[in-house]
């Protein structure tokens, strides 16, 4: 099957255990890198942290400890998170990568299958812009979802 076909993504997933998606951004310990098609999914690697950053709100301007967090995520479309200050935030969507918070853990296979999900039919615009898919619009739609019918 030709990308074309089953077009996938990388996805970034802070975890501490490997299992859940469970981590702050700063605090995570791991990003679980994942290819994601619609179809089918794999785990591509993991990045662990030595030093995960402290969740006082306080920043060391002496030791960029995000900057390596930065660079693990080069390639990833997606990344999900519980949590993300505003200017990590700010350097991750600078860095071309669609920040998503959750509000509670979950299994990394349920936001696997959630990313698959989004990605059969016809996926929102952030990822359409991350497949380098053609903006959709209203007639598109209209016509596809008639001659499915």
């Amino acid at each position: 099957m030709s990308e074309t076909d089953d077009p996938a993504l990388r996805v970034a997933i802070a975890t501490n255990d490997l299992e859940n998606l469970n981590a702050h951004f700063g605090s995570a310990r791991n990003f679980a890198i994942y290819e994601v098609s619609a179809s089918a999914a794999r785990l591509l690697e993991v990045v662990a942290f030595d030093s995960p950053t402290a969740q006082s709100a306080r920043h060391d301007d002496e030791v960029d400890r995000i900057g390596p967090k930065i660079e693990a995520l080069e390639g990833a479309a997606l990344m999900f998170v519980l949590a993300i200050g505003g200017p990590s935030a700010a350097r991750v969507v600078r860095a071309g990568v669609h920040p998503i918070k959750r509000k509670e853990p979950e299994p990394i296979s349920a936001v696997i299958e959630q990313v698959q999900t989004m990605l059969k039919g016809n996926p929102p615009p952030f990822l359409r812009k991350a497949l380098g898919m053609k903006r959709s619009d209203f007639l598109d739609d209209l016509i596809s979802e008639e001659s499915e019918a």
